[in-house]
């Protein structure tokens, strides 16, 4: 850990701004007042704190730095004060207030109010007066709850406009990055209700065909460089723009479309941020669960589950990876915005930058076989300001090489559970006998776990042959209740297969309609280390956690899906609850009700129930009275007993 001294801390900033009025090189608010008496009339009160350690000025903006050896709590009062009798003198600056150590390199920031609620958690290093001022600079506010809101109003405008449920996602997608361009073509600060009149008259003179062409402009400009460039504009053509309902838009359908997205949603969301991108997030998800799904067995992953996995497998900025059925792109999306976040911290501004730049370019990796998940994915990336992510077109079993140069730490999927045998290469199916060339892939989505691990293994044992150490790859999976269970041969023989190369962490049983409103299916979430087989060289055998995790705080509501509940605090229950799951887990602890751990091989039963004792504590008589009932309705469906 570096320390941070007086010349350091002026030196970061930046000395040119350095406003000194007093020998030190400190600021006197007494000073700048023409004395104590002037400057207590102005603030309006006496004042016991006047000589703030280094102040900076540049345009409109102060900073403020209150050096400590190592700052407590108290001292945000004396800094408290400072900004007090600086709004007084400069009523019209915009401050950022600084606390600073000087034993090491820990500092604390807020802007405009030093209180819990202006705390900027993502500034822990100083930084440059013009990041600084940038902070101000900022066209839009983050604003969770109306972006949702809107989101379902501009839904209800498109049924209107006849634009087909299938299609809204991805329109939406693409008329938000014209939007998004557009703004910072013209290089506007606020989005202000005068821009968006100036914007309707521009769209006004515009014939629907121009309005197409200039959306389609943008999105080729903007995958410029981006691997299979010519396939995604040719999707997006033929796909969106050519619909024959886009279409038949008028130039009027077109100016509400563009105005509701701009004032309503993009408005709303700083994507430059942390939280602006979960926001994107989740209003790119939403919009995905008021689209109607033709495949009813569509498991549309839904974003607090992918956040999760993230953070059980450990996504950070170091890491590569990669989703190898990435349909719309949410699990690759939700590591994005994970190792962006990770890259802005400790770091700044511009090594963040480079960090963030290295990240989008070379650690997400994905691969989707269905045009229009394609479509969407690269738009969704897009959209989060990756044009050049590399997501391939086509099947993972063909795309081999891609995997090996994607080189992944990280897997993580949700593969199809009813993928057609014919696409499956035909060692994985050597064993399957009529069910080769049945309807649906009988391992129920384990083949895809199978054949990433032999990839990962080949990649190992070049490794081995060129003198370099082994590598080891985290992959969380979801996949139906029924792997798990996998009495049946051909799934068994996949999980006693699984297990030769690789090490099986962990197994979450998940809530029952995890996927609502889309596949029914209930699921679980395998946690494996590929590269580290399972029985070790010594014989022994890890033991593997196993979690009940059936209850996550969200509850279904019709037209949302299932929904965030809060409690009375207002505190959302599903990140308490996550808390304790992650907690679990990491510390392989086993709680009553909740989770267990056991040593399992392939042949045996990998869910919680299994093994997890139950919580007595929790039964009441209302589990005692609707056990009876069950029994009596088993017997009375089984004609053991008759109602007279």
């Amino acid at each position: 850990m570096s320390i941070l001294n007086r010349h350091d801390m002026v030196e970061t900033v930046g000395k040119e701004f350095l406003t000194s009025n007093i020998e030190a090189g400190e600021y006197s608010y007494v000073q700048a007042a023409g004395g104590k008496a002037q400057l207590e009339a102005k603030v309006g009160h006496p004042v016991s704190h006047f000589k703030l350690d280094i102040r900076f000025e540049m345009d409109d903006v102060v900073v403020l730095i209150e050096t400590k050896q190592n700052y407590v709590e108290d001292d945000e009062k004396q800094l408290r004060e400072y900004l007090e009798e600086e709004r007084a003198i400069h009523p019209g600056k915009k401050a950022i207030c600084i606390l600073a150590n000087t034993n090491n390199d820990k500092i604390k920031v807020w802007k405009s109010f030093v209180d819990d609620e202006h705390v900027l958690k993502d500034e822990a290093m100083l930084d440059r007066m013009a990041h600084y001022v940038r902070l101000f600079r900022i066209n839009k506010s983050n604003d969770r709850e109306t972006v949702l809101r809107n989101t379902y109003s501009l839904n209800e405008l498109l049924h209107k406009k006849d634009i087909d449920e299938n299609l809204r996602s991805q329109f939406v997608g693409t008329s938000l990055l014209y939007i998004k361009d557009l703004v910072k073509k013209k290089g506007i600060v606020l989005i202000t209700k005068e821009f968006v009149d100036s914007m309707k008259e521009f769209w006004s003179l515009m014939t629907p065909k121009g309005i197409r062409g200039a959306i389609e402009g943008v999105l080729s400009d903007l995958l410029d460089g981006s691997d299979n460039k010519a396939k995604k504009v040719e999707l997006l053509q033929k796909n969106v723009l050519g619909n024959q309902k886009v279409r038949a838009l008028k130039t009027t359908d077109w100016v509400d479309i563009l105005e509701t997205i701009m004032l309503d949603i993009y408005r709303y969301i700083d994507t430059d941020s942390s939280e602006g991108q979960d926001i994107l997030n989740m209003f790119f998800i939403a919009f995905n669960k008021y689209t109607g799904k033709a495949d009813k067995n569509q498991a549309f992953t839904p974003d607090h589950i992918t956040e999760f996995m993230c953070r059980v497998t450990g996504v950070d900025r170091t890491k590569r990876v990669l989703d190898a059925t990435c349909g719309s792109g949410s699990f690759l999306v939700q590591a994005m915005v994970k190792e962006l976040a990770d890259c802005r911290r400790g770091k700044r501004e511009e090594e963040a930058k480079d960090l963030m730049r290295k990240v989008k370019e070379e650690h997400i990796y994905g691969i989707e076989v269905e045009e229009k998940a394609y479509g969407l994915s690269t738009t969704n990336m897009l959209i989060h300001g990756d044009g050049n992510s590399n997501i391939k077109f086509g099947s993972c079993f063909d795309c081999k090489n891609f995997i090996k140069d994607a080189d992944p730490d990280i897997i993580l999927m949700n593969p199809p559970y009813n993928a057609k045998p014919i696409g499956i290469p035909a060692k994985y199916k050597k064993d399957w006998g009529k069910a080769k060339d049945g309807k649906e892939d009988p391992t129920k989505g384990f083949v895809f776990v199978h054949y990433l691990s032999d990839v990962i293994k080949e990649m190992n044992d070049k490794r081995e042959k060129d003198g370099k150490p082994r590598k080891t790859v985290k992959m969380a999976i979801l996949l139906p209740v029924a792997t798990a269970i996998g009495t049946k041969y051909i799934i068994q023989n996949e999980k006693i297969a699984m297990l030769e190369d690789n090490t099986l962490e962990a197994v979450f049983t998940l809530p029952n309609e995890v996927f609502y409103p889309g596949a029914s299916v209930s699921a679980c979430c395998m946690v494996f280390t590929l590269g580290e087989p399972h029985v070790k060289a010594d014989g022994t055998v890890k033991e593997t956690f196993f979690g009940y995790y059936k209850e996550d705080g969200f509850k279904k509501k019709k037209n949302l899906g299932r929904v965030e509940q809060f409690d009375d605090n207002g505190d959302s229950k599903w990140k308490a609850i996550e808390e304790e799951w992650l907690k679990l887990f990491r510390n392989h602890k086993s709680v009553d009700g909740l989770s267990a751990t056991a040593e399992v091989s392939g042949k045996d039963e990998w869910l919680c129930e299994a093994y997890m004792k139950t919580d007595y504590t929790k039964l009441c008589e209302e589990d005692f009275q609707q056990t009876l009932n069950n029994y009596l309705a088993y017997l009375m469906k089984e004609g053991k007993i008759y109602e007279s």
